[in-house]
């Protein structure tokens, strides 16, 4: 066999001539990548997004404190659906405890629990108004996506605030692999191994993907939210039609899955990233209408 023969690393010597002669060859090479910096407006409906996120987060924590504390102390509500405005109303008027120490735990956790409900309504509320005073080509395409089933307007922003512009992607599938939702590899030869999803793009984005794919479990249709949306947005066709066959697509796909026995946390992620390309697709759409517009 014969050997190959590899020079010795240069020493550890980096100053700012030999970055600069990397990137060049880099440069000429062709293996620089195009990094998008977000401008004020996405930035700001960003770190606006993200903090409603972590008001939810916060929430499920409060609530967590509080029923584990309720079933430690054997305190449970017959025939109510924990955290509706039944629920509480049961925990203030009907929890008690002899003990005083146990009654200023109980007012401190609800009090917690209410204090989140007040901030994410605000933080919501702070969202509305912040697309409505949107640029134009941020609104558009916000507005657009909730033609998606699964998507409304906390989601949409979402995803338009951590993307950019969509229209930065050559195709879907390169956006896919951007969001960390496509399989990892490890082949070689007649070798092919895939395992979970790479996880290397936006964790947020990756989120609020899969919360939506769960929508498409159901049969495609057009009705209550979702009707309401299409028609107050005054879509355009074209959207609508992208919107209804992703309904089909996915749903079909998530029929096909489970027929195969697939677990449903794996069959989500799997439209998740189908979604992706749909709201691709739709994004590129709006973007379209809205260089039209800005011509006439």
């Amino acid at each position: 066999m014969r050997r190959v023969w590899f020079p010795p690393r240069p020493g550890r010597i980096k100053t700012d001539r030999r970055d600069a002669e990397k990137l060049a060859r880099c440069y000429r090479a062709g293996e620089l990548t195009a990094v998008w910096v977000p401008d004020a407006a996405h930035e700001a409906l960003r770190d606006l997004v993200r903090a409603r996120e972590a008001a939810k987060k916060d929430q499920l924590k409060a609530r967590h404190r509080l029923g584990k504390f309720l079933l430690r102390h054997g305190r449970r509500p017959e025939g109510l659906k924990a955290w509706t405005k039944q629920y509480l109303e049961w925990i203030k008027i009907h929890v008690h405890f002899d003990q005083p120490a146990l009654e200023v735990t109980l007012a401190d956790y609800l009090e917690e629990v209410d204090h989140v409900a007040v901030r994410i309504l605000r933080l919501e509320k702070a969202i509305d108004e912040a697309v409505q005073k949107a640029p134009p080509e941020i609104r558009t395409v916000i507005e657009a996506l909730q033609a998606l089933r699964g998507v409304a307007q906390t989601t949409a922003a979402t995803i338009v605030s951590e993307l950019g512009s969509l229209s930065r992607f050559q195709s879907p599938r390169q956006l896919m692999g951007y969001s960390g939702l496509v399989a990892r590899e490890h082949s070689s030869g007649n070798r092919v191994q895939r395992g979970g999803i790479t996880k290397t793009g936006n964790s947020h984005l990756r989120r609020v993907l899969v919360e939506a794919a769960w929508a498409y479990q159901h049969r495609p249709n057009v009705t209550g939210f979702l009707l309401r949306r299409q028609k107050n947005l005054a879509l355009s066709d074209a959207v609508k039609k992208i919107a209804w066959k992703a309904q089909h697509r996915l749903h079909k796909r998530y029929k096909g899955f489970a027929a195969r026995g697939k677990n449903k946390n794996q069959i989500v992620t799997a439209l998740g990233r189908e979604l992706l390309g749909f709201i691709w697709a739709i994004a590129l759409e709006a973007e379209k209408q809205q260089t039209l517009l800005k011509a006439a």
